[in-house]
């Protein structure tokens, strides 16, 4: 029998089409005991966008430790995790400002004002492209594992090279490889996370649409986000968190320290000991951190 003080989280999930694709989302919501009094309050939304080739799998622990303040919005972007693109072509690029345009579709469809961002990575890019082109729909801002870095043409044709080649030989038999996982997310981590998150990494990685995973590597890493991020950042009105993982050889500690040099608005935090996915490295400090940035 539940104890009548013992809070409820609460899952849903759905689908819903925006800009010609079925967007999976989900809620996470945090609710009194049975016998509480109804809250009355409305709570603020946060909503949880995930970086490259990831779904929404890997932010439900934090959302739902944040639950107890913020309805938490999570969905996959498009062409990730369980947002499938359609058969017919789509006039639609995979510039992340389109995936920011999707998340003011999403919102819209879902009738949601102003939300606080919770992003990372890949994603992390895409908030604040949000952030400063719908800047009264944002109440606060969380960017991890994000930055400024500078123009290399060999060093992106290189990475884009490899990056298509990573795309291009994917397959389902990966996932009953012996230790696998832990292969594919070696590069990522400084602290060992779950076998099941692993796994899950895996699995929407080779998942992944394939038009949408190698378009995006091109959009994310190129010399117009290297021209436009820096004005980006600068450009950022609302309170904003910016965290860093000290060991993080994806996007390293400096991009994000050098981003956060561009606008008093962006509190700089760098988590030791952690690579790129602090949130689930050192669950306990990032939500530590989290906690005392939204306080204020």
């Amino acid at each position: 029998m539940m104890n009548p003080t013992q809070q409820l989280i609460t899952e849903t999930s759905g689908m819903i089409n925006v800009r010609g694709v079925n967007h999976y989302y989900e809620w996470i919501r945090h609710h009194q005991g049975e016998n509480q009094p109804e809250i009355t309050q409305k709570k603020s939304v946060m909503v949880f966008i995930h970086g490259w080739a990831g779904s929404t799998r890997y932010w439900r622990k934090t959302a739902q430790s944040l639950s107890d303040t913020y309805d938490c919005l999570l969905y996959d972007l498009r062409g990730f995790g369980r947002s499938k693109l359609p058969k017919n072509p789509l006039n639609l690029s995979y510039d992340l400002e389109e995936y920011a345009q999707d998340l003011k579709e999403l919102l819209d469809a879902l009738g949601i004002e102003k939300v606080y961002i919770h992003s990372h990575s890949m994603g992390a890019s895409i908030g604040a492209l949000f952030v400063t082109m719908y800047p009264e729909r944002v109440e606060g801002a969380i960017l991890t594992c994000n930055g400024i870095f500078e123009y290399n043409k060999r060093a992106f044709d290189a990475f884009h090279k490899f990056g298509g080649y990573v795309v291009k030989f994917r397959y389902p038999w990966f996932l009953k490889v012996p230790f696998a996982d832990r292969l594919f997310m070696a590069r990522f981590l400084h602290r060992p996370i779950s076998k099941v998150e692993r796994i899950a990494f895996l699995e929407d990685f080779i998942l992944a649409d394939y038009e949408a995973a190698l378009g995006t590597i091109y959009t994310s890493v190129s010399q117009k986000a290297v021209t436009i991020m820096p004005q980006k950042f600068a450009e950022i009105s609302v309170p904003t968190l910016l965290i860093s993982g000290e060991k993080d050889i994806i996007i390293p500690a400096e991009m994000g320290r050098v981003a956060a040099e561009l606008n008093q608005k962006i509190q700089y935090i760098e988590m030791e000991k952690t690579s790129h996915f602090p949130m689930l490295e050192d669950e306990e400090n990032y939500l530590k951190n989290v906690r005392k940035f939204l306080e204020r």
